[in-house]
């Protein structure tokens, strides 16, 4: 009986130590892959990038170029992706909120043209959205997401820095902290 309660301390200890570890080693990574995540500028990684343009579900064009000199949020999303489509309405909240202080957004969806209109008739949203499609999938590599996942979302400062790059669901302090760092208001 003493025997066994020493052995599941011994174990309990050793889960412990183990998941100690890996949240510190977890942490670290994270600390790594956010301070990597800073570096460049959209035309490093892309030197194409603001000459590019998408075609706007709607009709018309999305320019890259029209918005250059100005903080920009670029969200990556589709409608098959969950995270993606739960985040969106938000995005909606933080450009509705902040278009006056600077702020642009824009969404660019890697999907099926008819998939988006017929998703965005059931669920507007204020900022522009532009038709990326598989091109869009090359662009988020190019970006610095290597692996293609959504959403992925990227800021970009006035000046073509990136300022951060987010892999997976927004949260709404990832928005609040990018807001107080990029642009005061």
């Amino acid at each position: 009986m003493k025997t066994d309660l020493s052995r599941r301390r011994w174990l309990y200890g050793g889960v412990a130590v183990v998941a100690a570890g890996a949240g510190v080693g977890g942490a670290w990574l994270k600390h790594d892959a956010n301070a990597a995540s800073t570096a460049g500028s959209v035309d490093e990684g892309d030197p194409a990038f603001w000459s590019r343009s998408f075609t706007r579900p709607e009709g018309g064009e999305l320019k890259l170029a029209d918005l250059r000199g100005k903080p920009l949020l670029v969200n990556f999303w589709a409608t098959w992706c969950p995270p993606c489509v739960e985040e969106l309405p938000m995005v909606d909240r933080f450009f509705r909120d902040h278009a006056t202080s600077g702020w642009q957004v824009i969404g660019l969806a890697i999907d099926q043209p008819s998939s988006v209109r017929k998703f965005l008739e059931k669920t507007p949203v204020s900022f522009p959205v532009g038709l990326a499609g598989l091109e869009g999938t090359e662009l988020v590599k190019q970006l610095g997401n290597t692996g293609g996942g959504l959403p992925f979302t990227l800021v970009v400062q006035a000046d073509g820095k990136v300022a951060a790059r987010k892999m997976g669901k927004l949260e709404p302090a990832d928005l609040e902290a990018w807001r107080r760092a990029y642009v005061h208001g």
